[in-house]
């Protein structure tokens, strides 16, 4: 693509990327067929190529976000399913994030936008604010029909039916390898997670110390910076941001680490880019450090020796989060590993979509989410699975809200598998119980 940027444009370091990755793009639009929203949609510029020539012309032009940019970008999921589509290797990651900080800067949002917004910064990445966030919804939900904006119907919805215990395996600590040490590894506890979900850092933990691992959990870690970094509040994304790295450098100037392991593949997409995130800032070489050990805990699982298992007489459909499959282009290692530890894996038709979760965008965007969500439950119960598996916080809350087969992470089906107690979704009030054969 041809673009027309300034030398003084071209002198800031945003605009100098977005116009490598402009200039990579050849207008062949063959990410339009794997585009959730342009399936949904139908309008071009609700594909990645019309978002592109929107970005193009606000970056270029110098000019202020308009209300049209402003809402196709919104549209947006960010799954990335473009990125593995593109035969030009456009990084359509690095510049939506960068229309996105342009956005936040330049565009006055109507003020219910900028209220909501300016909540679900401030209290999902903090799991404390975040809990009583969710026992108030769940207070408030069976009001929710009186609730006339449907982000807000939509964020009581959200609310899980039971708000699990604080789990003190949370807590700053290290827990030692079981047997001989293989591996010292930091393992990042998230925010929203550990607010939704407790049984996928204990499971992960259990798992990795029987497989030889040390694992860290570090004291300062916090949110990976994800939730901000998407709507462009790049100040305190990189602040979040900030926080890890020293937190994860400390850790590996003292008695070193092997891997930062993130069991949420939307955190870790975003904390594998850390690198490029401060390329211009005081921390780019330990930015560049964290990023360059980050592993998706199927990664790391799959140079452990995960012991072979037998048939379990378990049918498991196994949901890609794209944030693994595309922002991270992990895409056997999870099944590799569910057949290893010995269940029948399944998958999905169209798995490459998005199941419409992403992040907050089910919050934001809840009418295209909820078409997103009821095509992608449709295509995993015409598997008729025993069990659903993710590796995803966000997908499995979306997924679970809207089928009554049980869903739980991967890693809680290895550690039950190798040893750990029955995840507890499996015995959830109306969910058929699922034996195991050992």
């Amino acid at each position: 693509m041809q673009t027309f940027f300034t030398d003084d444009q071209l002198q800031d370091p945003g605009l100098a990327r977005s116009n490598e990755i402009l200039r990579a793009c050849v207008h062949c639009g063959f990410c339009t067929a794997t585009c959730p929203t342009y399936q949904v949609l139908g309008d071009e510029l609700d594909s990645p190529r019309g978002r592109i020539y929107l970005i193009k012309d606000m970056l270029e032009s110098g000019r202020p976000a308009d209300e049209k940019t402003v809402k196709h970008i919104d549209r947006c999921l960010s799954c990335l399913a473009c990125m593995t589509t593109c035969p030009s290797g456009v990084h359509y990651m690095h510049l939506v994030d960068h229309a996105r900080e342009h956005i936040e800067k330049t565009y006055k949002r109507p003020l219910m936008d900028r209220l909501l917004r300016w909540t679900l910064a401030r209290i999902i990445p903090y799991p404390g604010r975040f809990r009583l966030a969710l026992l108030g919804a769940k207070i408030g939900r069976p009001f929710a029909g009186l609730v006339p904006d449907a982000r807000l119907r939509a964020m009581l919805a959200m609310a899980p039916k039971q708000i699990p215990p604080v789990s003190r395996n949370d807590d700053a600590q290290v827990f030692p390898a079981i047997g001989a040490r293989k591996k010292r590894v930091v393992l990042m506890t998230g925010c929203a997670q550990k607010a939704l979900n407790t049984d996928i850092n204990d499971s992960t933990i259990r798992l990795l110390r029987r497989l030889g691992c040390e694992v860290v959990v570090p004291k300062g870690q916090g949110c990976c910076g994800a939730l901000t970094h998407h709507m462009g509040k790049a100040a305190e994304s990189h602040a979040s941001a900030a926080k890890n790295i020293r937190a994860w450098t400390a850790e590996m100037a003292g008695a070193g680490l092997d891997a930062i392991v993130i069991n949420t593949s939307g955190c870790g997409t975003t904390v594998k880019d850390y690198g490029h995130m401060f390329r211009n800032d005081a921390l780019a070489e330990d930015a560049a450090a964290v990023s360059g050990i980050t592993m998706d805990v199927s990664e790391l699982l799959m140079q452990l020796d995960l012991p072979e298992g037998g048939e379990k007489g378990l049918t498991v459909a196994y949901h890609a989060a794209c944030s693994l499959q595309h922002g991270q282009q992990i895409k056997t290692f999870p099944k590799d590993l569910l057949k290893r530890a010995g269940y029948r894996v399944v998958e999905p038709a169209d798995s490459h979509l998005c199941c419409g979760s992403a992040g907050t965008y089910n919050l934001l965007q809840p009418e295209i989410s909820a078409k997103l969500k009821a095509r992608k439950i449709r295509t995993l119960e015409a598997k008729a699975p025993d069990i659903i598996a993710a590796g995803n916080i966000g997908c499995m809350m979306q997924i679970g809200s809207g089928t009554e087969v049980p869903i739980v992470h991967t890693v809680e089906l290895l550690d039950w598998a190798t040893g750990g107690p029955r995840p507890a979704a499996l015995d959830a009030e109306g969910k058929q119980a699922v034996p195991i054969l050992r």
